[in-house]
Formats: C-alpha cells, sequence, structure tokens
C-alpha cells in the first residue's frame, strides 16, 4: 500500500516546471519531462515524492577492487522456500496431522475429547491441554461468526476464541457458511471418483453431432449391474429426495433409450466394473489453472475424431416431451438472454478472483462477476479444490462460472453437471488461457488454431446446457495472425450468447498495449443477437467511456487487472471521476477482504494464513497504484512503470496489521507475474 502527502494534501501544485527524477547517472540525478516519462511508460511522479536515487559506490582501482565491490553490494534476501518432493511433503503432512497443533474439528467444536465419532482411531490429535499450551495468541478484532445464531464452528482452534459468548463453545455448528453455495455433495463426488456417473444430455448431444469418437464410445457411460449405484446428472437430486425438474426433449430420450437396450450386451475388452479415471498431476503453482484452493489439469482427455462430424439432427424440433411433473425443457429459442451492455463485469481472474475479492467488487460496484477457470477434467473426477472454485456468495446477484477444456464430450459432460448441481446465471468456456500447460493439453489458446474444434465443443455445450454459453478469446494464437474476425459471425449459430475478446494474442500474452481496434472490427463483424465484450487495459473510467464511444457495438468492457490494482475502479466508473483515495480508505477496503476471507476459509490458523497468503497474493498488484495527487499526468495507465517515491510500505507488514505476526520462517514470492513470458516465442 502506498501512504503519501497526497493523503492529506489532496490538491497540490508542483513548484516549479522541474520534472521527476528518473535514474542516476555518475552520481548526478537526471530529469525528463512528463512527456518523455509516458512516451517511456514511466509514472511521472511529481518530484517533491520521489525517493533520491541510489549512488553506486565508486571502485577501487586495486587488484581486489571487484571484490570489494562485490562485498558492498548486500545480500539478495532469499523469496521461496526450497520445493520439496512429492514423498518430504506428504511425510511432512502425516507428520503435521500427528502433531499437537493439529486438533481434532469435532473435539475443537465441543471442546470434549470423546466427541469424536472416530474415537482411537481418529487421525488428528485429541489432546485439547497440549493444544491450549501451544497455541498462538488470539488476534486482535473480533470473531467473524460470532453474530451467527450458531457458535463458531471453529470452537477451541478458533484465533478470537477471547471474543466467543461465555457457555456456547461445547455447542456443535451445523453449518459453517449459509451464504455460500455451491459445494460438491459427497454423494455426487462418490459417483465421479467411481466413474459411475450418467451423463445422458451431454452424450446423445455429442452423438448427435458425430463427436462421440472410439476412444469415447467405450468409456461414455459407466453401468451398474446391481443397479443401485449409479446415478444420472440428471435425477441425483431426485434420488436424494430433492426432485429434479431437469427434462430432455424427445431426441435425447430416443437416443438415451437405444443406450439402454443395448447396456447389456458386454463388450469381452471391458471389466465387469468400470476402472476409476486416473487422477491428475496438480500444475505447477506459476500457471494460471493452478491455484492455491486448488487445481489441475489431467493429461488423460479423450481424442475426437473431428472427420466424423456431422449436422446436428432436430436440434431445433417443435416436439417437446413433458414429463410426469407437467413441466417441459426450455426450447433453446427460449433461453434465459443476460443483457451485457453497460455492465461493469468483473473478468474471472486466477487465484485473486476469489469469493472473498469478488465480495469486495461486488460492494464498490461490479455487476457482473465470474469464478475462476476451473478444468473440466478435474470437475469430472470429483476434485473438491477444482470444485471450490464454483463457489458462489448470495451477493453475487449475476454470477457465472468459467470453465475449460480441449474436447467436446469432456466440456459438455462438465456442463450438465455444474447446470445440475451448482447456482449460476451462465457458464463461460476459456479459449483464451495462454499458460502451456492448458494449450499444451489443447486447451485454451490452443484451440484458435483449431475453428472446427471450437465449433463442436460450443455447439455440444450450447445444446446440453439451458443457461446461456458465453466464450472468452484472444484475438489469435499467433501474433499477426488474427482469426476471430472469420469467426464472430458464426459463434452466435453455433449457441454462443456472447463473446469477450482480450485484444492480445496468446504469443503476446500480457506484454504491450491491447489491440482494441481489431477489437472493434470484430464487434462491428459480429450479428446483433451475439453480445461482444471487450477486454484490455481498462484503468479508468475515461478508457471505459472511449471504448464505449469508439464502437457503439459493443456491449461493455470485461475489467480485470485494472481491477486488481484498484478496485475502486467499478466506483470511479459509475460515478464518473478519478478517485484520490486515501490511505486509510484503501485499508479498509483490506479489512473487508480480510474478514471475507476469515468468513471464507476460517477463523482457525489455517483459514489466517491461507487468508494472508490470498491477501498477499493481491498486494502485489495494489503496489503499482500511484495516488492521483502525486501525478503530473492522470489518468494513471496500466502499463505505467512506477519510480521508488515516499510511502510505500512491504506488503507482508500490511498483513501483519490485519493478521498479526507472520509464523517464522515465513516467505512470500507473489504467483503471477503479469507481464512474464519464459521464451521468445511466447512473447
Amino acid at each position: 500500500m502506498d501512504e503519501s502527502p497526497a493523503d492529506v494534501q489532496l490538491v497540490h501544485e508542483p513548484k516549479d516546471s522541474a520534472t521527476p527524477v528518473v535514474e542516476a547517472s555518475n552520481g548526478q540525478p537526471e530529469y525528463r519531462t512528463p512527456e518523455e516519462l509516458v512516451a517511456k511508460a514511466i509514472a511521472p511522479v511529481k518530484r517533491e515524492f520521489l525517493r533520491p536515487p541510489p549512488v553506486r559506490p565508486v571502485s577501487n582501482s586495486n587488484e581486489d577492487g571487484a571484490a570489494s565491490e562485490s562485498k558492498e553490494k548486500p545480500a539478495q534476501p532469499s523469496v521461496g522456500k526450497e520445493k520439496k518432493s512429492k514423498r518430504q511433503a506428504k511425510r511432512d503432512r502425516l507428520q503435521q496431522q500427528k502433531s499437537t497443533s493439529n486438533i481434532c474439528p469435532e473435539v475443537a467444536k465441543t471442546g470434549d475429547p470423546s466427541s469424536c465419532p472416530y474415537s482411537d482411531k481418529c487421525r488428528f490429535s485429541h489432546d485439547v491441554e497440549a493444544f491450549k499450551d501451544q497455541k498462538l495468541e488470539d488476534l486482535e478484532g473480533e470473531c467473524p461468526f460470532v453474530t451467527a445464531e450458531e457458535p463458531c464452528p471453529y470452537g477451541l482452534a478458533c484465533r478470537f476464541l477471547s471474543t466467543h459468548p461465555e457457555g456456547v463453545s461445547g455447542m456443535k455448528s451445523t453449518r459453517r457458511n449459509s451464504s455460500e453455495v455451491n459445494g460438491l455433495r459427497k454423494d455426487v463426488q462418490r459417483l465421479l471418483w467411481k466413474n459411475k456417473m450418467k451423463f445422458p444430455k451431454a452424450d446423445a448431444k455429442v452423438k448427435a453431432l458425430g463427436l462421440m469418437g472410439p476412444a469415447n464410445s467405450k468409456a461414455k457411460i459407466s453401468e451398474n449391474k446391481d443397479g443401485d449405484d449409479v446415478i444420472t446428472a440428471n435425477n441425483c437430486d431426485a434420488a436424494n429426495g430433492n426432485g429434479s425438474n431437469a427434462l430432455v426433449d424427445a431426441t435425447e430420450i430416443e437416443k438415451s433409450a437405444v443406450l439402454e437396450e443395448n447396456k447389456d450386451v458386454e463388450d469381452p475388452s471391458e471389466s465387469n466394473e468400470s476402472r476409476p479415471l486416473k487422477k491428475p498431476k496438480c500444475v505447477d503453482a506459476e500457471d494460471c489453472c493452478d491455484k492455491v484452493e486448488g487445481g489441475g489439469v489431467s493429461g488423460t482427455e479423450n481424442v475426437v475424431c473431428e472427420s466424423s462430424k456431422q449436422p446436428e439432427a432436430d436440434s431445433t424440433a417443435e416436439i417437446l416431451t413433458p414429463e410426469t411433473d407437467g413441466s417441459l425443457k426450455v426450447h433453446p429459442r427460449e433461453k434465459k438472454i443476460i443483457d451485457f451492455r453497460d455492465k461493469l463485469y468483473l473478468a474471472p481472474l486466477t487465484t485473486v478472483g476469489n469469493l472473498p475479492f469478488r465480495r469486495v467488487c461486488k460492494v464498490l460496484g461490479a455487476d457482473v462477476t465470474c469464478g475462476e477457470m476451473a478444468m473440466c477434467t478435474n470437475l469430472l473426477q470429483g476434485q473438491a479444490s477444482e470444485w471450490a472454485l464454483l463457489r458462489r456468495h448470495v451477493s453475487e446477484d449475476l454470477f457465472g462460472v468459467q470453465i475449460c477444456g480441449a474436447f467436446a464430450d469432456t466440456v459438455s459432460r462438465a456442463v450438465e453437471l455444474i447446470e445440475q448441481e451448482c447456482s449460476l446465471d451462465f457458464i463461460d468456456i476459456n479459449m483464451g488461457c495462454p499458460i502451456d500447460l492448458v494449450c499444451n493439453k489443447g486447451a485454451g489458446s490452443a484451440l484458435l488454431m483449431k475453428p472446427m474444434r471450437m465449433k463442436g465443443i460450443i455447439e455440444a455445450a450450447s445444446g446440453t446446457m439451458e443457461k446461456p454459453l458465453t466464450v472468452k478469446v484472444r484475438t489469435a494464437y499467433f501474433e499477426g495472425k488474427n482469426r476471430i474476425d472469420s469467426l464472430i459471425a458464426d459463434m452466435g449459430n453455433w449457441g454462443a450468447s456472447a463473446v469477450t475478446i482480450h485484444g492480445r494474442s496468446r504469443q503476446q500474452r500480457y506484454s504491450k498495449l491491447a489491440d482494441w481496434e481489431y477489437v472493434y472490427q470484430c464487434a462491428n463483424k459480429a450479428p446483433d443477437k451475439l453480445h461482444v465484450l471487450g477486454n484490455g487495459d481498462i484503468f479508468s473510467y475515461l478508457d471505459w467511456n472511449k471504448r464505449k464511444v469508439d464502437c457503439p457495438k459493443l456491449s461493455t468492457c470485461m475489467i480485470a487487472r485494472g481491477a486488481l490494482v484498484k478496485p475502486w475502479l467499478f466506483t470511479e466508473i459509475k460515478e464518473q471521476r478519478h478517485w484520490d483515495i486515501s490511505s486509510g480508505e484503501r485499508l479498509d477496503i483490506l479489512k473487508k477482504f480480510v474478514r471475507f476471507g476469515l468468513e471464507h476459509w476460517g477463523s482457525d490458523t489455517k483459514g489466517v494464513e491461507t487468508t494472508r497468503r490470498f491477501l498477499l497474493e493481491w498486494l502485489s498488484y495494489t503496489c503499482r497504484y500511484v495516488p492521483v495527487g502525486l501525478l503530473e499526468v492522470i489518468p494513471q495507465r496500466l502499463n505505467w512503470r512506477q519510480p521508488s517515491y515516499f510511502g510505500r510500505y512491504q506488503t507482508i507488514r500490511i498483513s501483519e496489521m490485519l493478521l498479526g505476526k507472520v509464523p517464522e520462517d515465513f516467505t512470500f514470492a507473489p504467483k503471477h507475474k503479469s507481464n512474464a513470458y519464459d521464451r521468445a516465442e511466447n512473447g
């Protein structure tokens, strides 16, 4: 966070026409005009707020000059821990579970060691007194759950135990977050683990499109000979007594009947019981599809035969089949359409776009929110860490989830399952993720080189779901080979309700400015029924106004990194002003995030440290903000680099102000660098 005299003196005129210090040459400062700084993408900070440039020591002329100069350089601190092997990490986890610091959650809730249903077989500690002796001191503030009617679900483990009302710590809490939805049910997770979940709508649609390849014919549906453990994505609520209103149209019911007739014919190459899917390897922490909450990319996606594509049969049939409850399936032409026009859309942001951050943006004026990108293969394997990315807060009144997959069958099955299990308003398919581990599997930006596969995925997904389907793309895979303008007219016919165009190629990543002229070109070619959203470098209300004025056919602009640096950007756009926000107001925003984070991740030690990690990830972006009162030229541009100026705090120090002292040997390094690329072909 940046503190500066601008917090007290909001309007400050420069004393003279002298320009900021940008570098030192031969120990003497150099000055440049604001125009020169802007041309070089350097923030033109007023001279009186700049730190003097460091004076480099003059090396001695003796033989050991190089050695003496190197000694004067301060040692660079380590920014990360050495990566452990999987075996060592597992050994450390097991050892941590056995320690007294890892008390059983049931015992912590009630304070009674005999309350655990697993008794001596429990893998956690039941020693209440030993846990109290080594427990860290309580944090300042109140427990985020203390105002609820039910007691704190963390009991003795809560870091705000001193604020708990007396006499309620021994009670059991039935639910922790009643304000959050879209949790994965255990019975559905077990079926996904065993590969016994059926997807009749998705499989029928993929087969009708001719996208069910040979690799899928054997694994498309897992049958149970006893008939008591197989459940479909459409009737899983009914199996649990909740009922279901998911319906299948006439053509899909016919195809499902054919499948049921052939279920008794066994393939000799198949075993009596279907084998569970192989668990995927986790994606490296620096990749966009991995999150602290969890994530990964499966390397076992099925191959689809694109040459066998056929036109969809009876996709617009007028005959609708009533179910026993008398309801009707929504006709494709009667799907709910979301009007994105002039709505402030918070982009799905990797790692930082978590539920607490989205709640902060909702408070500051965001209209549409979308969850972090989830991999379809991981969702279909029942990974709880991936399903956590689909969580929704009740304050998110217009909410969508973003998924990523390489093949039509995988995406359509994930869509059917998500629509059945989750509360949402739309589903977005990511076809623009630039990360290598995603593209190497044929997903993300790799789909931009395979338009027929893009068509198959969109048609299969939109034909399976009843909610609106949106797509997010980049301009192209390689720089200078834009191709979305040739596909934009067809995307609406394939079934997409809206298309978001990020004005950069995959090769460009986040370097250079977004190509808005090309975004305008695509928007003008799009049919009227298709909403086109632009994305890239929106950092002030002037940027927002310019994009809307330059291209009236543009429905709205998606706000991504601009919201990470200053989440009050939504307020600025709605109020049409530059907000010279003070350090106290920014600290209040961080306090809200911490409170939301503790409610989401928990108020015990693990929840506090998880909140700290996500807070630091966010602060690694907010440090790029320069207060309005410090700038010679406003508004600030997203690609400006900041010089060293007075008032900048260390991010870890800010986290200690809100969450107490960091643990011993604590280190932090931001997971993502927005302009980073590792090889020449990536930028």
